[in-house]
Formats: structure tokens, sequence, C-alpha cells
């Protein structure tokens, strides 16, 4: 579930290895590039942690954040 955070959608996904975690952040990349709309983000072995704000509409949750989370959503089905 998306959390509402210091102007941040924040969410943590656990996977069951690291090669998961890490085949789900390639395909976040291209939902992403795709989007033109880029995380933040940090993974340690299965753990992944995405933070999605609008920069360059002063550093705020805006309709780009919530499409992009709905398709990273939409990923895990």
């Amino acid at each position: 579930m998306w959390k509402e955070e210091n102007n941040r959608l924040k969410r943590t996904f656990k996977f069951n290895d690291f090669q998961e975690a890490f085949a789900f952040m390639t395909r976040v990349a291209f939902l992403a590039e795709a989007q033109q709309h880029h995380p933040n983000w940090s993974n340690v072995y299965n753990t992944v942690e995405i933070e999605l704000t609008t920069h360059d509409e002063g550093n705020t949750i805006t309709e780009k954040d919530r499409k992009l989370a709905k398709a990273i959503d939409a990923i895990l089905g």
C-alpha cells in the first residue's frame, strides 16, 4: 500500500531474493522511462523502497506520481 508522507508517495516491496527484487526494478525502470517520470528508490537484497514525487512541480505529489504508482502495482498483479 502506498503511503503519502512528506509530499511523497512511498512503498516498500519485499521479494524472495535479490534476483526477484532486481527483476522488479528492471520492469519499473521501463515503466518510468516510458512515462518520463523517474522514482527515487533503493534496494537492499530482497527489499525495494520507492518514493515518488514530482520535482518540477515543487516536490509534491501529482497525477504523474499516482499514475506511475498504479502502473507499478499492476506489475505485481
